[in-house]
């Protein structure tokens, strides 16, 4: 039996079954079993307990039929709680096509209860390889959609660079993660993004929980389900001090570890410090830390000249979006062999030194790839802005820009009032006075 990390080979990935049936309908998919959908259903169902807010957006979505008739794309992580916002969509009316952003972020029974009780197009199996995951990525791109949404801008950088032609059909695209919102600004001012983009990464409501909550909590739930590490005790390097870091880092040192943070960023740095983390440079955690975890973003964080520094059974995962964080193709030029995996998720590097380095997940994003994502209940609030957004893009269509857009704050306080809510928490008003002070230049000391 092929281990849980091995991805789709190129043959198996040939075995594209285009059509199914679902409920009477004939639907398009590829997934990996349909026999799975039984036990994904009851997952879907599972996470929906846990996102009150979502279930108030899509019975106004289903009353309004904002979304009739409007095609959508979703490159997105195939989880139970990214189910529960398509299927928002779905009965807000839209013709939706759903493929993964990772070939490890795959729930393949969520993919195949979406497909068979739900009726949704699904392109995604857990373990894809390359060659299968553009195939599922282009699928999506040539169902022409009009509004897209984005985990990592892998679907608006295809439509931009390949099929420049339907990108005059789209209203807008919605943007989930730090790293997709910093290739769309790049693409922005480099005067190629060709419509508008609402960064919903960078929505209070999503930053501030999903973020720091849901990725902090989800790689520490990674990281243990892959090594059934002890982080008590233990001195962990989190490459990077934004929001994702910054919930990794507590979550660390709320379960006891010596916390160690790098960074490149002078006033995160500042922050880290102030926070209690000790700060140095990767070159000076190296030798010290017993795992690694980078969060930053950016590429070749983790490099060769590191890996030969660091202890005899060091650890080394990856919660940013891309495998590319760590230098993967570094690391197997200075190791003595063809890695060995060890057991679900871990890969051992032996180095020339006798060293060896273990790395989770392929370099993956290991709170998907080694567990579940997050949790439903703060991707509760992330979904819901997510959702939102889109129907403002859809209300908006015509008036936007090619152009980054923050989410508006009345969606922000929209959600977060909700959520608060459904959290039996109640939190006080502005009296008039008040209001006028506020607003007022003439009052002082």
């Amino acid at each position: 039996m092929a281990r849980t990390s091995t991805r789709t080979s190129k043959k198996s990935a040939e075995k594209y079954v285009p059509l199914q049936r679902s409920k009477g309908k004939m639907v398009n998919c590829d997934i990996k079993d349909k026999n799975l959908a039984p036990k994904g259903k009851l997952r879907i169902e599972w996470a929906e307990r846990d996102m009150p807010v979502l279930a108030q957006v899509k019975e106004k979505f289903t009353k309004s039929q904002i979304l009739k008739g409007i095609k959508m794309s979703a490159c997105l992580h195939v989880t139970a709680e990214t189910a529960n916002l398509v299927r928002t969509l779905k009965d807000g009316g839209a013709d939706i096509v759903l493929c993964a952003s990772n070939p490890l972020s795959t729930q393949d029974d969520v993919a195949a209860s979406l497909v068979y009780d739900y009726g949704i197009q699904v392109f995604a199996i857990k373990g894809e390889d390359n060659d299968t995951y553009y195939k599922h990525l282009i699928t999506a791109v040539e169902h022409s959609p009009a509004v897209t949404m984005d985990d990592g801008c892998d679907l608006v950088s295809a439509i931009t660079s390949k099929y420049p032609n339907l990108a005059k059909n789209i209203i807008g695209s919605m943007e989930e993660t730090t790293t997709g919102v910093i290739r769309l600004k790049a693409m922005e001012k480099d005067g190629v993004l060709k419509f508008p983009v609402i960064a919903v990464n960078d929505a209070q409501t999503k930053n501030l929980f999903d973020n720091r909550y849901g990725t902090g909590q989800s790689t520490v739930d990674g990281i243990i389900r892959a090594t059934d590490f002890l982080i008590a005790g233990k001195n962990i390097v989190a490459a990077g001090y934004g929001w994702c870091g910054k919930g990794f880092a507590m979550r660390c040192k709320g379960m006891g570890a010596n916390v160690i943070v790098t960074e490149i960023d002078p006033v995160k740095a500042i922050e880290a410090a102030m926070d209690g983390f000790r700060v140095m440079t990767m070159a000076e955690a190296a030798p010290i830390g017993d795992l690694f975890c980078t969060l930053t973003g950016d590429m070749h964080v983790v490099r060769p000249e590191h890996f030969e520094k660091m202890k005899d059974g060091a650890i080394v995962c990856n919660s940013g979006h891309f495998d590319i964080e760590i230098d993967i193709k570094g690391l197997k030029k200075i190791a003595q062999k063809e890695n060995k995996n060890v057991r679900n998720f871990v890969d051992q590097f032996v180095l020339s030194s006798g060293k060896s380095i273990y790395l989770l997940a392929e370099g993956r994003l290991v709170n998907l790839g080694a567990a579940e994502g997050h949790p439903a209940s703060v991707m509760d609030m992330s979904f819901s802005t997510q959702a939102l957004a889109t129907e403002y893009v859809i209300k908006n269509a015509g008036k936007l820009g090619p152009k980054v857009y923050n989410v508006p704050q009345e969606i922000e306080n929209w959600v977060a009032t909700l959520k608060l809510k459904s959290m039996g928490i109640t939190i006080d008003k502005l009296t008039p006075e008040q209001e006028k002070y506020l607003t007022s230049w003439q009052e002082g000391t």
